[in-house]
């Protein structure tokens, strides 16, 4: 098993020392406050309702400057997933967070089941659906899949007061096609099934709109039996209809 962050008494994350990770955010601060646009990083907080300050880089000059910045640089493990990830998050623009986000997907299988109190401490932090979505679909649902043991985890964040906690649990199966827990999806659609936010109603017809690509008669008939909310069920109808 991997080295990954431990808790502290106020409950952040410890960072582990990682060479790679001085390497990369030294390169990474530097690349990408170089290329900083100030007008449209304030339209971009605005769209995204201030959540976070922004560079005002857009996704391909992102991805770009990325490229550069990981360029030579050796396959981590997971303490240094972890470093690069806990240091990304402690920086105040949004696009440090889209990079960590980025690493994490892209070595998510250098990644053991201990990884998974760190992506919980990610998907609380500064939480909106930009990189809560990435985190559960590609990091938490990933780390799901290559240890059963952890479905216990996410019937315990399925419970969460945090709807960001909930969303993740919601969605950690959204890539899993033919390896859905069926019984599970449905089972967390209905337990939150009342809840009053819309990133959980909305949560809930995407998971199952997704899943309905899988088994549309499956998520028609669960529609049809419980009570959902309308937006809920509207979107899990989308591309099969009622």
């Amino acid at each position: 098993m991997g080295v990954t962050a431990t808790g502290t008494s106020d409950g952040r994350s410890e960072t582990p020392r990682s060479a790679v990770a001085d390497t990369l955010l030294e390169r990474l601060t530097s690349t990408y406050a170089a290329a900083a646009d100030p007008d449209r990083a304030e339209s971009m907080r605005a769209y995204m309702k201030d959540i976070a300050p922004f560079l005002g880089l857009t996704t391909p000059d992102r991805r770009a400057l990325s490229r550069t910045v990981l360029a030579g640089t050796p396959r981590p493990d997971e303490a240094d997933c972890t470093a690069v990830a806990l240091r990304c998050w402690r920086l105040p623009q949004r696009e440090y967070h889209y990079f960590a986000v980025d690493y994490l997907r892209r070595h998510v299988t250098r990644l053991s089941s201990g990884f998974l109190p760190v992506a919980r401490h990610l998907a609380s932090t500064v939480p909106w659906w930009d990189t809560v979505d990435l985190l559960a679909c590609h990091v938490v649902g990933g780390l799901v899949a290559a240890d059963p043991k952890l479905r216990a985890d996410m019937d315990a964040w399925i419970e969460d007061d945090d709807l960001w906690i909930a969303r993740t649990a919601l969605l950690h199966q959204l890539r899993y096609k033919d390896a859905t827990d069926t019984e599970r999806l449905f089972a967390y659609c209905v337990r939150q099934s009342g809840h009053p936010d819309f990133f959980i109603r909305k949560a809930i017809g995407w998971c199952l709109r997704e899943y309905a690509k899988t088994d549309p008669e499956a998520v028609r008939a669960f529609v049809a039996r419980e009570r959902l909310s309308p937006l809920s069920a509207r979107e899990a109808l989308k591309n099969i209809g009622p």
